[in-house]
């Protein structure tokens, strides 16, 4: 996007993931309303900056604990989930196993 005052909006999601930010304030970070975030969003991605968010979360923590040195308890909240259960469903929804299962 070319406006000097818009801010790209997957250099910033990438660089803020982890962060607990309201869609609102992504908006007003990134230089736009909700309504043109949600529609600039759409225009780069098939998913909701929601949804987006939790792959981002979910793949950067199936990359630290592949490394080995990371277990779930270290890694969920580090990726911006605020508790273990939340992030384990999410995990087995995205990947079929858990977090645990995964990793042994």
């Amino acid at each position: 996007f070319n406006e000097p005052w818009k801010i790209d909006i997957m250099e910033f999601m990438n660089e803020n993931y982890m962060y607990e930010f309201t869609m609102e304030e992504m908006a007003h970070y990134t230089g736009r309303s909700l309504a043109t975030f949600k529609r600039d969003f759409k225009k780069i991605s098939d998913l909701t900056p929601e949804k987006w968010l939790i792959r981002k979360r979910l793949e950067v923590a199936y990359a630290k604990m592949k490394e080995g040195d990371k277990k779930v308890v270290d890694v969920y909240a580090e990726v911006g989930f605020k508790n273990p259960s939340h992030f384990s469903t999410a995990f087995k929804k995205q990947y079929g196993i858990s977090p645990t299962a995964a990793f042994v």
